[in-house]
């Protein structure tokens, strides 16, 4: 958003010192020039940096389709603005991960806290979430933080733009599944990122709770739609007893309902079991 005119140089200049893989960085401006009066510094100065200034803040999802729109890599990674990579193998391992296994759909990064400590339990997209250097099959994956093959996000239809914030990958890593792919954290695949939470943004219960129902009725079948939905509320009774959290949440649960979700294209029973079997029933 043009904001973090420091951390975006650090992010693009981690992207660019990729080491033995081709690499293509696209800057998606949401509503903002990113790079304003600095397009002749490096690194934004590399033929391989292109920059997408979009005229208003469209959100996370659609901000991100653009940006695919306008790569031609095999395999797109999503970096926010203020996380960055350590590691300049990190393309070439995912290079060959993907290359070596046909039907990997989706990649889930672990972060790291560039301040050393021992991250967070929500990066970690799987129920057993307390040890972070242990890589698993999972279900979903960090939007912000993640490696996917280019035909696996055109078979999921991309990311659901009306989300602008909140579940949108969730929505896509079903869909991949349901296409037939597999999508893993990888606890060697490394993103650094200053510990922020996400509740810091002021429509975090809203859109929570409201795509959480879109979710739910864009890729389910009705019996485990309304079982997860159910199961929700119940945990976000026994998480949240603040009024202050708990008012918006379920205004956004019924801006849920009363809302068009966009087209219904329920994932199979098939593929509920494999994603159970994985660890993850699609009820929780």
């Amino acid at each position: 958003m043009g904001n973090r005119p420091d951390e975006l140089a650090r992010a693009v200049q981690s992207a660019l010192e990729q080491e033995h893989v081709e690499v293509e960085v696209v800057l998606v401006g949401n509503g903002a020039d990113p790079v304003g009066d600095r397009a002749d510094e490096a690194p934004f100065n590399d033929e391989r940096v292109k920059t997408l200034s979009l005229p208003k803040n469209v959100g996370i999802p659609a901000g991100r389709n653009r940006g695919v729109a306008a790569s031609c890599g095999d395999v797109v990674l999503f970096l926010d603005d203020d996380g960055w990579y350590r590691s300049t193998r990190l393309g070439a391992h995912l290079r060959d991960r993907f290359s070596a296994e046909p039907d990997l759909g989706a990649v889930s990064f672990r972060v790291r806290d560039p301040e050393g400590g021992r991250g967070e339990r929500r990066h970690v997209p799987r129920l057993r979430a307390g040890d972070p250097e242990r890589s698993s099959p999972v279900t979903t994956f960090l939007g912000g933080a993640c490696a996917i093959r280019r035909a696996a996000y055109e078979a999921g239809g991309g990311l659901p733009e009306d989300f602008f914030y909140a579940h949108e990958e969730t929505d896509l890593a079903w869909q991949i599944l349901n296409a037939g792919y597999r999508i893993v954290y990888d606890a060697s695949a490394v993103m650094f990122h200053p510990s922020v939470l996400p509740t810091r943004h002021d429509m975090f219960y809203r859109y929570n709770a409201r795509n959480r129902v879109w979710l739910a009725r864009r890729n389910l079948p009705w019996p485990l739609a309304f079982t997860y939905l159910t199961v929700w509320i119940a945990m976000t009774l026994l998480r949240e007893r603040r009024p202050s959290a708990l008012k918006p949440w379920f205004k956004g649960f019924v801006e849920g309902w009363r809302k068009p979700a966009g087209p219904r294209r329920p994932i199979s029973y098939a593929t509920a079991w494999r994603m159970t079997r994985t660890g993850r029933p699609p009820i929780i």
